[in-house]
């Protein structure tokens, strides 16, 4: 009986092993084992059945015991056959499925690489953009800048001109109302062109001596504007015939007027006199005999300053 049970236990662990590692065994494998079992069990009953039962009867009951043990074995033959297929159909479906989960992971990671290098592109091109437009938004500041510098310049440039052209119609303005004030307080009215004339005048006839003798020659000129037997104006006396050697040669539209030229001909127009009343002077070196002979025996001698010998 022992070796029964110790033959029915091996059986039993030979079939665990076909069900377990179903998924490791061949068809074949599972066909040559099952017939060895099937012949195990007809074995195991058979020897059951003599051990266990005596007398008549017994080759019915082996004949029944090996019918039914040829129906179990092909009933179980039929199953182990429909667990080998489920074991390879469902080995096949875990290919397949790991297969298909192999495939999405790839696909997965290889989307995953392209999405990262999309990101990278996209983050680059955002990037550029955004410092494409700082750049631009700089240039743009800048010009702004550099256009409101622009204005502020010409700005500054207009209320320059403007200042500068204040002070120059302010001193032209000084300069009318003092040459008024001059003209009023002079000891003869004059017009501009009469003060241009006497600059000249006196420029050219004592442009070498002192400021006195300047003033002096201004003086003489005056005096004969006031004199009733001259012309009544400064022009009209430096300009009447063959009276002053120098519009006689024309150096007085030669000569040029000095500020000390300037200086003398305001103050004697301003009543600065020296003159004792001459009405004329001659430099007796430069002249000619015929007209020194009419100034020593025509005219009253009245002084010498610096060359020029002074008559009334």
């Amino acid at each position: 009986m022992l070796a029964i049970c110790s033959f029915l236990q091996s059986v039993y662990q030979l079939v665990r092993t076909l069900t377990v590692k179903s998924v490791n065994v061949t068809k074949q494998m599972y066909r040559s084992r099952a017939i060895l079992m099937t012949g195990s069990v007809v074995v195991a009953v058979l020897t059951f059945a003599s051990a266990g039962f005596a007398g008549g009867g017994r080759n019915a009951l082996t004949a029944y015991a090996e019918t039914s043990s040829e129906e179990e074995s092909l009933k179980e033959t039929e199953e182990i056959e429909e667990k080998i297929g489920e074991a390879e159909v469902a080995q096949t479906e875990e290919v397949v499925l790991l297969t298909e989960a192999k495939i999405p992971f790839h696909l997965a990671g290889h989307d995953t690489e392209e999405v990262k290098s999309g990101q990278l592109l996209a983050g680059s091109t955002l990037a550029k953009n955004v410092q494409e437009e700082l750049d631009a938004r700089q240039l743009r500041e800048e010009a702004v800048e550099e256009t409101k510098e622009e204005i502020r310049r010409v700005e500054e440039e207009r209320r320059r001109q403007e200042e500068e052209e204040a002070r120059r119609r302010a001193e032209e303005e000084r300069k009318r109302q003092e040459a008024e004030a001059k003209m009023a307080a002079a000891v003869v009215s004059y017009t501009p062109e009469d003060l241009t004339v006497l600059q000249r005048i006196v420029q050219a006839e004592a442009g070498g001596c002192d400021m006195k003798g300047r003033i002096l020659v201004a003086n003489v000129v005056i005096n004969r504007v006031l004199n009733k037997s001259f012309p009544a104006s400064i022009t009209g006396v430096v300009y009447q015939k063959s009276q002053f050697s120098p519009v006689i040669d024309g150096s007085i539209n030669r000569c040029k007027v000095t500020e000390a030229t300037v200086e003398a001909v305001d103050r004697a127009l301003a009543g600065e006199d020296y003159s004792q009343g001459a009405l004329y002077f001659m430099n007796r070196k430069l002249s000619q005999n015929g007209n020194v002979r009419w100034f020593d025996g025509s005219l009253h001698y009245l002084f010498e300053h610096g060359g020029h010998e002074f008559f009334k």
